[in-house]
Order: C-alpha cells, then structure tokens, then sequence
C-alpha cells in the first residue's frame, strides 16, 4: 500500500479526518469521503476538476505552494484555493466554504 496523509475537513461546525493516497486531488479527495467543495449550484455545473470553473474553492490552514495560474492569483489576494489543483502531498487541514453559491469571497 502506498504512502498516505491526513486530511482535516472543516465545514459547519464539524471536522471530518480523512486519509488520502499520496498524489489525490484534493477535489477528488472531498468527492470521495461525500464532502463536496462545490456551492449548490456549482455542484452538477463545473468543469470537472480541470481547474477552468473556479467553483471548487477552499480555504486551506497551511501555506501550500500554488502551482496553477488561477491558484497563484487566488493566493496573492486571498480568495480560496482550488481543490482541484491541489495535490496531497502532506497532513493538511481544510475548510469547506459553507456560504458560497458559486466562487468563495476574498478574506477580509
């Protein structure tokens, strides 16, 4: 078997822990353990974790190097992270934006 991490997932009050492949999306991550980082109306309309929609934004707790265009910009003026361009490469923790319709808001 190979390597794996921990994945907290942050959403509503609660944590789920996770333990995610060396390598896995963190999208396919969320999809897999039923914790979608997709809003109501992105849930069925995006692009399939191709990193183009935008719509499966998170926040996450540790400072993971961006390597997608959209990610680095997202990074330098704080607006979520797409899970869909994140690889589980270490432990992390992640917060599921509960009050999102589409895209998740910059942090104040």
């Amino acid at each position: 078997m190979g390597e794996s991490y921990r994945v907290v997932v942050a959403s509503e009050g609660t944590e789920t822990e996770l333990s995610v492949a060396a390598g896995t999306t963190l999208r396919d991550a969320l999809l897999a353990a039923d914790r979608s980082p997709y809003g109501r109306l992105s849930e069925r309309a995006n692009c399939g974790g191709r990193g183009l929609c935008a719509t499966c934004g998170v926040r996450l707790a540790d400072d993971v190097a961006p390597n997608h265009w959209h990610d680095r910009l997202a990074d330098r003026f704080g607006y979520p992270r797409l899970s869909c361009q994140v690889a589980v490469d270490r432990d992390m923790r992640v917060e599921l934006l509960d009050d999102k319709l589409v895209w998740g808001g910059r942090e104040s």
